[in-house]
């Protein structure tokens, strides 16, 4: 059977860009069908504006310090509304890359949602089109949970596009959402409360990260509250908030920001005309070739569920490409030492397992731990410090994760996690010559270990 398409992808987000360029840069015939913003949440709302106003939160300390190196500075104000329309300008210049880079590559770009009818057929704008292959990559969406009130609060989504920075703000959640985007209300001036309601943030990284991340914005005066979670929200008289906690006590806010998980993006998609099934999560099932139950559609990114970060969705998007239309290229992912950070202030950057994976996993554990007073500090009245932490396999003397909290420490795990997925042992870092001075030259000098 012919079809008019060979490959049609639904979501023009990284992933789903990714495999729509290579697929068709393999000689297939390729569409891909966007109903919202081109590049997906990591462009428009997620990591990329995000990163833009943590860089914005960032100049309040850089102000202060600046005077310890001689500079005398003026009275400094912030202004939310230029800051978000040069982020808007910036984005919008993205968007018509995303646009440039499908259009260059020969995909055919359809602007609408787009819903299966069936194993080979997708309806676009009242269109319908045949296809080979499905490719459903549509991302994730914030979600705000049933508790009165819900319709006061604000989401990632909305986050982007206040007209004006809220003088407090109540932000909810403990993954790194939620963390980020406190250090960013906190560091651009809002009075800001983080509420968690388990006993620490940030679950899943190392303990040791953790704690220290918690010690370093509590001395920035940021007002962090473990076990509070908010029962309902009610709007007052005068347009602020009032969040009554479950354990009685109320709370006063101009917003209140949730970033307590994302629900794969599956909204009137068409799956029930498909055999495509759903595990327990709710997020798309698939193979270990990204395979759903109907062998004509495959899955990838935020949507299935696994690790949910934009270069995991561009590696899984490159591999659907190749196996399908390039196998003797195919590699299939290696999900093993990804190297993540979060842009909270200060940055975390982790590679690889926390010390208490590696002990879960049976490893007998050597750690090497370092904290210290950066050297720009010095001249400065901040007390801040950066930490760093080797985790080691003390049998084969393998480093099996590598965590920093400190200035750059993405940039700088980044490098590291060439090494971990390489085999680098605890002798390797060693005999590597660091460069001085740097904060990443601790990475080779910890020599001796943490005892426990």
């Amino acid at each position: 059977m012919s079809y008019e398409f060979d490959l049609f992808v639904i979501g023009a987000g990284s992933g789903g860009v990714r495999a729509a360029r290579f697929a068709a840069g393999f000689g297939a015939k390729v569409a891909v069908a966007e109903s919202r913003y081109l590049g997906g949440t990591c462009v428009n709302v997620g990591c990329v504006p995000k990163k833009l106003l943590v860089y914005g939160a960032h100049f309040a300390e850089d102000f202060e310090q600046a005077s310890g190196f001689g500079w005398t500075l003026g009275e400094s104000s912030f202004d939310w509304a230029t800051l978000i329309a040069n982020k808007d300008r910036e984005i919008n210049r993205l968007n018509g890359i995303y646009r440039n880079l499908l259009v260059n590559s020969g995909v055919t770009l359809i602007e609408g949602h787009a819903r299966i009818t069936g194993p080979n057929e997708i309806e676009v704008n009242g269109q319908r089109h045949s296809t080979k292959h499905i490719l459903i990559a549509t991302g994730g969406w914030p979600q705000i949970p049933e508790i009165a009130g819900r319709e006061h609060a604000i989401s990632s989504n909305e986050a982007f596009f206040l007209k004006e920075l809220p003088k407090r703000v109540l932000v909810v959640g403990g993954g790194y959402i939620a963390v980020e985007f406190a250090g960013i209300f906190h560091g651009l001036g809002a009075q800001t409360s983080l509420l968690y309601r388990g006993d620490m943030f940030l679950r899943g990284f190392d303990g040791a990260v953790r704690k220290h991340l918690h010690e370093e914005l509590t001395k920035r005066g940021m007002d962090i509250q473990f076990n509070a979670d908010i029962a309902r929200i009610d709007k007052q008289a005068d347009g602020s908030l009032k969040a009554t906690l479950k354990d009685g006590r109320e709370l006063e806010a101009d917003c209140i920001f949730y970033a307590t998980g994302r629900r794969p993006m599956l909204d009137n998609l068409g799956l029930e005309t498909t055999g495509v099934k759903l595990d327990k999560r709710g997020f798309v099932e698939v193979d270990d070739l990204y395979q759903t139950a109907e062998p004509s559609i495959l899955a990838i990114g935020d949507v299935i569920g696994r690790v949910q970060l934009t270069p995991v969705a561009l590696a899984e998007g490159m591999a659907v490409a190749r196996r399908l239309f390039k196998p003797e290229q195919y590699r299939a992912v290696d999900y093993a030492m990804i190297p993540t950070a979060v842009f909270s202030l200060p940055n975390i950057g982790t590679v690889g397992l926390s010390e208490e994976q590696a002990i879960e996993e049976g490893h007998a554990v050597q750690v090497f731990e370092s904290s210290f007073r950066p050297m720009k500090l010095t001249l400065t009245d901040c007390q801040e410090r950066t930490f760093m932490k080797l985790v080691v396999d003390a049998n084969t003397d393998k480093v099996l994760g590598c965590h920093m909290v400190g200035p750059e420490a993405g940039e700088i795990v980044q490098g590291l996690a060439i090494a971990l997925k390489a085999g680098a042992t605890k002798q390797h870092f060693d005999e590597t010559i660091g460069v001085h001075p740097t904060a990443a030259e601790e990475f080779v000098t910890m020599r001796t270990p943490v005892k426990r």
